[in-house]
C-alpha cells in the first residue's frame, strides 16, 4: 500500500515508522526542511517531500497514493489559523488529489474528540451528536465534513478518526498533574502509539470507510484519581485538588481554558474495539510506565 502522511508531525511519523515497518510505501509530508530531516530520520525507505498544504501550488509534490492521512498541525494557535489548516488546507489536498487520473482509495483525517462539547461527564460514541462549543472545534467539524462530503464527491473514501488527548514521549506532562492543583473532570487518553496504530489498523483492515471512528484508550479517568495514581507512582505527595468552581473562581484562567475546564465527558473506543484493534496500552497505567520510570530516576 503506499500511504501519503500530509502533516508528518508528532503521530504522523509514528504511523510513519509502523508503516514502513510492516513494508508500505511511505510519503512523508511536512513544510519546513526540519521537518524533512524528522521524515527522514524514521527511516531510509520513508520518503520525505515539502509541501504546504495551505499553498495549493506546492501540493502537485506530492505522489499519488492509495490512501492519504492528514494529519497536519494548526501549531496551538487560535481559530482563523486552524481554518487555514484544517478546512483550507484539507480542502486543497482532496481538490489536488481528486484531480489526479488515479485518485487514492481513501482519506484518513485526525480531528478531536472536542468535537462533542460537555456532557456533564456523560459518554459519547460515534453516534452522539456533534455539538462543537468553540470556534476551533466548530472549524474541526466543519473540516470533518470535508473528509467525508468533499472527498466522496472526489471518489475518495473519507475516514475520520477522532483523537483523545494525545500523549506519550514528550508529552506526558507529569509536572502539571504531580505537582497541581489539579481541576476536577474526567481525561480522554490516547497514547501517541496507539494513535498511530489505529489508523494504521484501519487502512490495513480497509475497515470503516465514510465514518468517523473514536480513538480513546479503555478507561476515561477522573482527573483526580488519575492525579493520585501519579503522584503514588512518582513517590511524591499527592497535590492539591480543585473543584470546576475553585478552579474558575481563582481568576486566572485565559477564556480557552476556562471552556476547556468546563467540558467535561467520557468517550467510548467501542466501536474501535469491535474493529479489531488490539491497543499497544490500554490504560495510562500501560502508557506512563515509562514516564514515571524517568521521573524517578531523575528525582530519586
Amino acid at each position: 500500500m503506499r500511504v501519503v502522511v500530509v502533516g508528518c508531525g508528532y503521530v504522523g511519523l509514528a504511523l510513519a515508522g509502523q508503516l514502513d515497518a510492516r513494508g508500505h510505501a511511505v510519503t512523508g509530508v511536512r513544510r519546513s526542511d526540519g521537518g524533512l530531516d524528522a521524515v527522514s530520520a524514521v527511516s531510509p525507505d520513508v520518503e520525505a517531500v515539502r509541501a504546504d498544504a495551505t499553498e495549493p501550488e506546492s501540493l502537485a509534490a506530492l505522489p499519488d497514493a492509495d490512501a492519504v492521512v492528514f494529519a497536519a498541525s494548526s501549531g496551538g494557535r487560535g481559530a482563523d489559523a486552524a481554518r487555514d489548516v484544517y478546512v483550507d488546507g484539507l480542502a486543497n489536498v482532496v481538490d489536488e488529489y481528486g484531480s489526479r487520473a488515479s485518485p487514492p482509495d481513501r482519506l484518513v483525517y485526525t480531528s478531536s474528540t472536542g468535537v462533542y462539547g460537555d456532557h456533564d461527564g456523560g459518554w459519547v460514541d460515534e453516534e452522539t451528536p456533534v455539538e462543537p462549543t468553540t470556534e476551533k472545534t466548530r472549524v474541526l467539524a466543519e473540516a470533518e465534513r470535508i473528509a467525508t462530503e468533499r472527498a466522496g464527491d472526489a471518489g475518495i473514501d473519507g475516514t475520520v478518526v477522532r483523537f483523545a488527548g494525545l500523549y506519550g514521549p514528550d508529552r506526558y506532562r507529569l509536572e502539571r498533574y504531580v505537582e497541581g492543583p489539579v481541576t476536577a473532570g474526567y481525561l480522554n487518553m490516547v497514547h501517541r502509539d496507539d494513535a498511530a496504530g489505529s489508523i494504521r489498523h484501519l487502512l490495513e483492515t480497509d475497515r470503516a470507510r465514510d465514518r468517523a471512528v473514536l480513538v480513546v484508550d479503555d478507561e476515561p479517568v477522573d482527573k483526580h484519581a488519575f492525579a493520585d495514581w501519579l503522584a503514588d507512582a512518582c513517590g511524591v505527595a499527592r497535590p492539591e485538588k480543585l473543584s470546576k468552581d475553585e478552579r474558575i473562581a481563582a481568576g486566572d484562567l485565559s477564556a480557552a481554558a476556562e471552556r476547556r475546564i468546563r467540558t467535561s465527558k467520557r468517550c467510548s473506543n467501542g466501536l474501535l474495539r469491535d474493529l479489531g484493534y488490539e491497543f499497544v496500552h490500554p490504560t495510562f497505567r500501560s502508557g506512563y510506565r515509562e514516564a514515571v520510570r524517568a521521573y524517578r530516576a531523575a528525582t530519586e
